[in-house]
């Protein structure tokens, strides 16, 4: 028994110093990002009065909503229930009205909402953790309104047969169990074209500086479902 309280002592210490560690390390790639950030949600129209954010988390873009627009109803969505108190505390702090702000616990492969029920969903390095991509752009899809926007900025695999994509998959396993789940070798750009948005899409590329360098490779755009006349 005592033997088994160490070993559980050892890592909590391990994941707190590694926590430690890798935000440290961190603090330029999220420093850099917020050029990535500003021009996505430059994209949000004003018009836009009920946005869902897939993988809302603590809610670190909350400031970029309630900038744009202070009135904008905004429905977050994440698989960790204890995730909604830090959201609500980010919503407060960034102006948001209490109002103007809910938390669902969910997955992006089956979003809670009835058909077309949103003008705008946002998902930042999200794609790189879900289950399944193809089923969650599925679900995107069908919740935005005709007219809507899916609103997007993900790291994706580096170019085939590169040394940085022979890297990704070497590490692939490692960074899914270091870091939630997260993919470094998902073709998001091409899912994202595959999944059919009648509006079309727009996407950009972007090579990131800072570390980690293994998810060098960026993009960021929108993707437009086609009004009904």
């Amino acid at each position: 028994m005592f033997e088994e309280h160490i070993i559980r002592r050892s890592r909590w210490y391990i994941r707190r110093l590694y926590s430690w560690f890798f935000n440290l390390l961190m603090q330029s790639y999220w420093d850099e990002i917020e050029d990535c950030k500003e021009k996505v949600f430059n994209k949000l129209s004003e018009k836009a009065e009920k946005v869902l954010e897939i993988g809302i988390g603590s809610g670190p873009n909350m400031r970029y909503y309630a900038a744009r627009n202070a009135n904008l109803n905004l429905l977050g969505l994440d698989p960790n229930p204890k995730m909604k108190k830090y959201s609500r505390k980010s919503a407060a702090k960034a102006g948001l009205k209490p109002k103007n702000f809910k938390f669902k616990q969910g997955v992006g492969e089956a979003i809670p909402l009835k058909d077309n029920s949103v003008d705008a969903v946002v998902a930042t390095l999200v794609l790189c953790s879900v289950s399944d991509v193809t089923q969650t752009l599925k679900e995107i899809k069908r919740v935005l309104r005709p007219g809507g926007v899916f609103i997007f900025l993900e790291h994706v695999a580096a170019k085939d047969g590169s040394m940085l994509r022979r890297l990704q998959k070497l590490l692939d396993p490692l960074q899914q169990r270091l870091a939630d789940g997260c993919h470094l070798t998902r073709n998001t750009r091409e899912r994202i074209l595959e999944a059919g948005f009648s509006g079309g899409v727009k996407i950009e590329t972007y090579s990131m500086c800072s570390f980690p360098w293994i998810t060098r490779p960026h993009i960021y755009g929108l993707a437009y479902k086609t009004r009904n006349f």
